[in-house]
């Protein structure tokens, strides 16, 4: 299973931005998805995650700045932030849990994206 993710790049303290990461590939179903994010010689945090039936968990330093939300029929899962910080700087990455294969033969899979940088300036 692959992810894609898009919606990275530069902007300004205040400002939003949607990133969106697709996956692809042998997918029976899809469970969790998430969005994690990292900055260099820090370990990557969970910034927030959404489950197959839509509950959602946010990191306390994005609730109520972040909506996690996703699209079952395109395999795509979205991050929406606002009032965007430059603590919120750092490479954010989406996760998906799932089955791979078909009713017959499943394995389960987990996923990372390649990661898209995000950058806040002040």
């Amino acid at each position: 299973v692959q992810l894609v993710e898009s919606g990275g790049g530069l902007v300004q303290a205040g400002g939003s931005l949607t990133l969106s990461c697709a996956a692809s590939g042998s997918i029976f179903s899809i469970n969790a998805m998430g969005w994690y994010r990292q900055v260099p010689g820090k370990q990557r945090e969970l910034v927030a995650a959404i489950t197959s039936v839509g509950s959602t968990n946010y990191a306390d330093s994005v609730k109520g700045r972040a909506t996690i939300s996703r699209d079952n029929a395109k395999n795509t899962v979205y991050l929406q932030m606002n009032s965007l910080k430059p603590e919120d700087t750092a490479v954010y990455y989406c996760n998906v849990e799932g089955d791979s294969g078909n009713y017959h033969v499943r394995r389960l899979f987990a996923s990372w994206g390649q990661g898209t940088q995000v950058t806040v300036s002040s």
